[in-house]
């Protein structure tokens, strides 16, 4: 009776907030990876589940954890892929100037955790050309985001995640 609660609650949340487009349903749905299926993936250790269970269940107030960042073109609609990173862009290669580029974010944030001070800072050469806020919940085991970020002239760009003054991840890509 509890799940089925739980689901139709999760449903009603589901369908009613565009917030949640960006978060994996429940803490115990069965997250939606990059790795094609069937492919071999780590199995973590015992300790390794213990700990992130702790954290998602009992870190309230202690802060995200980026788990993940990538420069995309592309992030899933829908199937096996939704909200994934698609078309990842290589920084090396570099990308052309006013390209619809995003930066996708993964992170774990503790259950009911609703974290406002995170943003995405985008500099060419050592000059901030944009800063974004980022707010993600803790409403299931990834919250999920991407921020269009406009990389509009040529030179050395560097996207970085921020959470206050602290630099979270930083991505160098060059822009032709």
């Amino acid at each position: 009776m509890k799940k089925m609660l739980t689901r139709s609650v999760l449903f009603a949340a589901l369908t009613l907030s565009p917030v949640a487009l960006a978060q994996n349903a429940a803490p115990n749905a069965a997250p939606n990876t990059a790795a094609p299926a069937g492919a071999a993936v780590t199995k973590p250790s015992a300790d390794a589940v213990r700990d992130t269970w702790n954290y998602f269940y009992k870190g309230q107030g202690q802060g995200p954890i980026l788990v993940e960042a990538k420069l995309c073109t592309e992030v899933g609609k829908e199937g096996p892929n939704k909200f994934e990173c698609t078309a990842e862009v290589d920084p090396a290669a570099g990308v052309k100037a006013n390209a619809n580029v995003m930066l996708w974010q993964s992170y774990l944030v503790p259950q009911n955790d609703s974290i406002e001070d995170l943003a995405v800072q985008v500099k060419q050469g050592t000059t901030v050309r944009e800063t974004k806020d980022v707010k993600v919940k803790g409403d299931g085991w990834r919250a999920r985001q991407w921020t269009g970020v406009r990389l509009n002239k040529p030179g050395n760009w560097t996207i970085s995640v921020m959470r206050g003054d602290q630099t979270l991840k930083e991505i160098q890509v060059k822009v032709l």
